[in-house]
């Protein structure tokens, strides 16, 4: 089983910055993913940006520029760094890790979410 946990959220004022983190342990597959997920409310789960064990990383359109992943293999952790935050990224954030056991075969984990409020 994996565990993650997740720290960094918070109230901002529009045009501020925030940092996530998120903390795996366990059972971490040597092919994976790590990334995050936000969900506002009365909507659905979105992708925000993930990262790959050999440092792919995607972005969502509307955080790319804005938002940057990255993680450090030694600690089994994620970062989201969040700049230029607007109200319509408050939302609830979740970490998730993907191991994968081959291309097509996953299995994926997430925390227990974190709340980020952008006032504006």
């Amino acid at each position: 089983q994996v565990q993650l946990v997740e720290s960094g959220g918070g109230l901002v004022q529009a045009g501020g910055s925030l940092r996530l983190s998120c903390a795996a342990s366990g059972r971490i597959f040597s092919i994976n993913a790590m990334g995050w997920y936000r969900q506002a409310p009365g909507k659905q789960r979105e992708l925000v940006a993930t990262i790959t064990s050999s440092d792919s990383t995607n972005y969502a359109a509307s955080v790319k520029g804005r938002f940057t992943i990255s993680r450090d293999n030694a600690k089994n952790t994620v970062y989201l760094q969040m700049n230029s935050l607007k109200p319509e990224d408050t939302a609830v954030y979740y970490c998730n890790l993907r191991n994968y056991k081959s291309d097509y075969v996953y299995y994926d984990y997430w925390g227990q979410g974190t709340q980020v409020t952008v006032s504006s």
